[in-house]
């Protein structure tokens, strides 16, 4: 890559790109960038035009190492900007456990390189280490998206499933278990990139693995989170059924899960336009988010970003289907002031949405103003969510005549 200046891969949306392995938003802002064509990016990568175009529609996903590989080498990456290579404050890895030493601890390798070989039982030792793992991975998805670590989830899922067979009494029971997390977590990611059918295949199969570990609370989050994607889908009696069968069927989830359940119904009843029954179903469930503040050792480790910060998200996201766009502004700017830099997918999507409640109470300008900020990470890591309010936003714009709609669109296209 010795034509091009050495600090290109320094620019903010490309450096973006390349740490959420966004390879669409690499290839459209290194031609941006570069003035390079398709035909002559796929050149360098090894990849025919109509190949460069797919990706970067975003129609079509890079999976395989090889063309990953290409990729990086065609371009010139430096390799201490792709995930888990940087180590300066800028750098984005895909976090693994942080061990004292250069290596893994050499005893718990072993337990874990023999409970995957079936030569040792599983212990609990490994069990707590996948734990850790998972916890950490879902951190990670806060901030880089869900795009670079399916590939390494479903790794994962294989290596947990793969201890059943040495697994014996408590602890067999307890690797199901985190099947059904690890399960859940894919379900998410692939809702999080619009894959619907995957998403409902996984949270079905999450859910059968709680029921068989006897789990409550996963048993009853499946369900939640099938509830939102019905939400997703404008289905607000869906969304209703599944948030209440998550509750009536398991009694026993903690009272953060059974406040998730009972905040998914009542979007689903503001989806609906049904006003009443949706301010009674947020109200229960800040009751249960008080509840669950007190014991916060009662709830499972999946529900660490359900607190009062995210609750006030929702309280905004439920009064934007109601239509009453100034509460919904108030209550999504209090919760985007208090919700941590680290959930950067999140702050993409409700600052999102923070500007399209701006937009339609009539506030042109700070629509603009929230948009034009969000627009960075909704292109790098909000896809298709964020990215689809924010064309929404510049609807509501232009169909007001505010010449604000058109700058948006031109940010817009300028990141497509």
């Amino acid at each position: 890559m010795g034509d091009f200046a050495p600090d290109l891969w320094s620019h903010p949306r490309l450096a973006a790109a390349v740490a959420a392995e966004d390879w669409g938003a690499v290839f459209r802002t290194y031609r941006r960038l570069t003035g390079a064509s398709q035909m002559a990016l796929g050149t360098r990568v090894g990849l025919v035009q109509p190949d460069v175009s797919e990706i970067e529609r975003g129609r079509r996903r890079v999976t395989s190492v090889e063309v990953r590989q290409r990729i990086v080498a065609g371009l010139g990456i430096p390799p201490e900007r792709l995930p888990g290579t940087g180590t300066g404050a800028d750098a984005l890895p895909v976090p693994g456990l942080a061990f004292a030493g250069v290596a893994p601890d050499e005893d718990l390798l072993d337990r874990v390189t023999n409970a995957v070989d079936g030569t040792r039982r599983v212990d609990a030792a490994t069990l707590d280490w996948l734990d850790r793992l998972l916890a950490e991975h879902r951190r990670a998805e806060d901030f880089i998206g869900s795009g670079p670590l399916v590939e390494v989830m479903g790794q994962q899922l294989r290596t947990v499933v793969g201890l059943y067979a040495g697994a014996r009494g408590p602890l067999a029971e307890r690797v199901v278990r985190l099947a059904s997390e690890h399960a859940q977590f894919l379900a998410w990611m692939a809702q999080d990139q619009g894959r619907s059918a995957a998403a409902l295949a996984w949270y079905d199969r999450s859910h059968e693995w709680a029921l068989e570990a006897g789990d409550a609370d996963m048993a009853a989050t499946t369900l939640s989170m099938k509830a939102h994607m019905a939400w997703s889908g404008g289905r607000g009696q869906r969304c209703v059924r599944l948030a209440e069968a998550a509750r009536w069927s398991a009694p026993g989830a903690s009272p953060g899960v059974r406040g998730m359940a009972a905040q998914m119904a009542a979007r689903g009843h503001a989806l609906d336009h049904d006003g009443n029954a949706a301010r009674r179903g947020l109200d229960e469930a800040q009751d249960l988010i008080a509840r669950a503040a007190r014991h916060p050792e009662d709830e499972p480790p999946w529900m660490y970003f359900y607190d009062e910060t995210w609750f006030t998200l929702q309280h905004g996201m439920a009064a934007m289907h109601l239509g009453d766009w100034r509460s919904a502004a108030r209550h999504l700017t209090a919760g985007l002031t208090a919700l941590p830099a680290d959930y950067r997918r999140d702050r993409a999507w409700y600052r999102s949405c923070l500007a399209h409640a701006h937009a339609a109470a009539g506030d042109a300008e700070p629509a603009l103003a929230e948009a034009l900020a969000a627009v960075p990470d909704a292109s790098a890591v909000g896809r298709p969510h964020a990215w689809d309010e924010l064309h929404t936003t510049a609807a509501v714009l232009l169909r007001r005549g505010a010449p604000q709609g058109r700058r948006l669109m031109d940010a817009l296209r300028a990141e497509d």
